[in-house]
């Protein structure tokens, strides 16, 4: 079995979220993680809350498998330390304020010039250029910015702020996607490239109906709740005992479900194309509420499954992690500790390739500076193969 990163050495001087998902994403592909942090307080989520046993679990769901060294970059010790790994190094991640890396002797410029196949991923909160370059910037800074905080919500309410970091997240997944994209890249030229990804951009780039419906429109669109503002029938209908979840993405899967709520409602010109039902949204969700509220849940569910319409419940985490389809999955894991036993529970995987381990359990995580002598004892046995 092999991993398809195996070969890669990745230094990741990243912390908190978007960065730290990013070296995860490419730990769980294979390539081998180098967790350089701050001497003494390390990366800032080792103090975040939940603890199990003086580990923060917050810290460990994106950290483990990940090596840990410690290292001042000010210090001229630990700068060689440093160097010597950028030498043998592929990839270097970090997200600090643009500049505070060339302000350390380690810019994109002075990097590429010494390590010329070095690839330098950078991540923060507005990129590396424009006016607004070195303001600082946390998930709810960008979801607020990027436009993603005025359409989630109910309508007339304040605005909210998306459950996930998607912030952070969509930014590690872009970073990911650049940072793979220049190792295909090199294997062609023998050159690395910088990869320069903000949260803010990552927030535009996933608002599709939202730009379309401004761009078109002219009026930027808002909450809207639970309903899909361009798709109609989409959205939260209450039945005999809570809330379940509609989604009939086209007018054969309406009609199915008008067959399976014994509605006449496939032909009616309110509601027989998307557009006429998008416009007569609300009507139609009391008309099917009307039938779906005589049944609970579970019985509209396996009737509308059965018929081939996309449903399905709303389920806290405590159910997700129970899941049948996340457990037949493996997207629950355990993640270890270094005598080999259960430790934390994180999220699996969700890229299934072929070819590619898929284990039950992660490798432990790793205490500040813990790998420290496995490190230079490793730089020490390959000091002529950079």
């Amino acid at each position: 079995m092999t991993n398809p990163l195996q070969d890669l050495l990745v230094l990741d001087l990243t912390h908190v979220l978007a960065g730290p998902f990013a070296s995860l994403t490419l730990g769980d592909l294979g390539a081998r993680i180098i967790k350089v942090e701050r001497p003494g307080t390390g990366d800032d989520t080792r103090s975040f809350p939940p603890f199990k046993d003086g580990t923060s679990a917050y810290f460990a769901a994106i950290n483990h498998g990940k090596q840990s060294i410690a290292l001042n970059l000010k210090a001229g010790d630990d700068r060689a330390i440093f160097e010597q790994l950028l030498e043998r190094a592929d990839i270097v991640l970090e997200n600090f304020r643009p500049g505070v890396m060339e302000k350390l002797g380690y810019g994109w410029d002075v990097l590429h010039a010494r390590y010329p196949r070095l690839i330098y991923g950078a991540v923060s909160g507005f990129g590396h250029t424009g006016p607004d370059a070195l303001r600082p910037a946390y998930d709810m800074v960008v979801q607020a910015r990027g436009g993603v905080m005025s359409i989630t919500g109910e309508a007339g309410r304040e605005p909210v702020r998306v459950g996930a970091s998607i912030g952070d997240i969509v930014a590690g997944m872009y970073l990911v996607q650049g940072v793979l994209a220049a190792v295909i890249d090199r294997a062609k030229t023998g050159a690395g490239r910088k990869i320069d990804v903000a949260m803010l951009d990552s927030q535009l780039a996933i608002l599709e109906h939202a730009v379309a419906i401004t761009t078109t429109t002219g009026t930027p669109p808002g909450p809207s709740g639970a309903r899909h503002p361009s798709i109609s029938p989409f959205e939260t209908f209450h039945a005999a005992d809570g809330l379940f979840v509609i989604a009939a993405g086209n007018d054969a899967l309406f009609a199915r479900l008008c067959d399976v709520l014994g509605l006449p409602l496939a032909q009616d010109p309110r509601f027989a194309t998307n557009s006429a039902r998008c416009e007569n949204a609300r009507t139609l969700k009391r008309l099917i509420e009307a039938i779906t509220l005589d049944q609970p849940k579970s019985h509209w569910i396996e009737k509308l499954e059965a018929s081939g319409v996309p449903t399905g419940p709303i389920q806290n985490v405590a159910e997700v992690l129970h899941d049948r389809q996340i457990l037949a999955r493996n997207m629950v894991v355990d993640v270890l500790d270094t005598e080999g036993r259960p430790a934390f529970v994180a999220a699996g995987n969700p890229i299934k390739m072929s070819g590619l381990e898929d284990t039950a359990s992660r490798a432990p995580v790793p205490s500040l500076d813990g790998d420290r002598a496995a490190i230079l004892d490793w730089l020490q046995k390959n000091v002529n193969k950079a």
